[in-house]
């Protein structure tokens, strides 16, 4: 196995790291985001300028981090996102980040743009007794059957849900990318996607004519319930409305998430979107969130703005550039540890003693001075 580098005592350091081992090409798809990276930026200052207002001499005994989501215990909040080709960060890829995840009781949703097939990261995963979930992160392909083949196959691997992206119907313009001229190296592929035929509209087709072969609408949504027995999460939901509807056709829950500021750039970040979504569906179903979070202390924001849990990933690939399986786990660890003390500081024994009271209303404090 191998050995933690030194001097890792924070994602921060993690980042920093991986940026010395990870080539340009690579480095630019894994950390980069669309345009001019004005929603990649925002996604991370918007945890820094929430304010946590503590409790004390509250009752900590018996304290601890686990949740229930989708009827299954978890011991913590903390699950790992869908991120593509990860064998370009590590020889061993995604096969090592289920080992970290499952070793730690993280959840894993693994993408449909692994590099490593799907059945193999589902046996990794299934060997350990007290592992998190394990979801399937699926993209609408333009063969609706190669899509319900895909679906079967992540059913009779063992997946416990399936996530609907709905955000990318087209790819971000992402200038680091090519400025870098990103390509994928020799060896690493979407492996699952094998076999699949081209779309009907060529390479040179318009952007919507490309779009329309593979977007994802509401009426898909529909198809895909009538063709799996598997709960569905829509992933990529930033509006109210969008919320709404969702909640309306019972999916079984909703990641509020921009795609790391990798489609749509100016999108707002997801903390400052999370409340709105909360009010939205009012408790109809849970929200998990993603984007920019890097301390416990952003994950116990997230919960206090109406998450039930949340997805991690850059942070995930750089611990897998820096040491493998043991990278990710350590990443996961120094998370789920940070917030555990966050907690304690904060007076809250349990996350369902989380509530927006924990944060503080710089705008109302404002007003009420003038």
């Amino acid at each position: 196995m191998e050995a933690l580098p030194p001097g890792l005592i924070n994602l921060a350091d993690h980042e920093a790291l991986a940026r010395t081992r990870l080539d340009d090409s690579a480095w630019a798809y894994f950390s980069g985001g669309a345009a001019d990276e004005i929603t990649l930026r925002a996604n991370r200052s918007a945890w820094d300028q929430l304010l946590l207002l503590p409790r004390v001499l509250r009752p900590l005994a018996g304290g601890h981090t686990r949740i229930e989501l989708l009827g299954r215990p978890l011991s913590h909040p903390l699950l790992v996102a869908p991120m593509a080709y990860q064998r370009m960060a590590h020889p061993d890829g995604e096969v090592a980040t289920a080992h970290a995840a499952a070793s730690q009781e993280a959840g894993l949703v693994l993408s449909t743009q692994s590099s490593v097939a799907l059945e193999t990261v589902a046996q990794v995963a299934g060997a350990y007794a007290d592992r998190g979930p394990l979801w399937f992160q699926l993209y609408l392909q333009h063969d609706l059957g190669f899509t319900r083949e895909l679906v079967q196959r992540a059913e009779a691997a063992g997946y416990e849900a399936l996530v609907l992206s709905v955000d990318a119907p087209a790819s971000g313009a992402r200038d680091r990318e090519r400025r870098a001229g990103f390509k994928l190296p020799a060896g690493v592929s979407a492996v699952n996607l094998a076999g699949l035929g081209p779309p009907c509209a060529g390479p040179d087709a318009k952007l919507f004519e490309r779009v329309s072969a593979h977007g994802a609408t509401w009426a898909d949504v529909q198809w895909l319930r009538s063709v799996t027995r598997l709960p569905i999460v829509l992933k990529g939901v930033l509006h109210p409305q969008d919320a709404r509807q969702a909640a309306a056709l019972q999916v079984a829950a909703l990641i509020v998430s921009n795609h790391g500021g990798r489609t749509l750039d100016t999108t707002p970040a997801t903390a400052a979107v999370l409340p709105r979504i909360a009010q939205a569906v009012a408790g109809d179903l849970p929200l998990l969130l993603d984007g920019g979070i890097r301390r416990g202390t952003d994950v116990l924001k997230a919960i206090a703005l109406g998450a039930r849990a949340v997805l991690i990933g850059r942070p995930c690939v750089y611990g897998l550039a820096n040491a493998g399986a043991l990278g990710v786990a350590h990443v996961l660890r120094l998370l789920r540890d940070e917030l555990e003390i966050a907690m304690a500081l904060s007076g809250c024994a349990t996350l369902d003693q989380v509530s927006p009271e924990l944060l503080f209303d710089q705008t109302a404090d404002f007003l009420q001075g003038h």
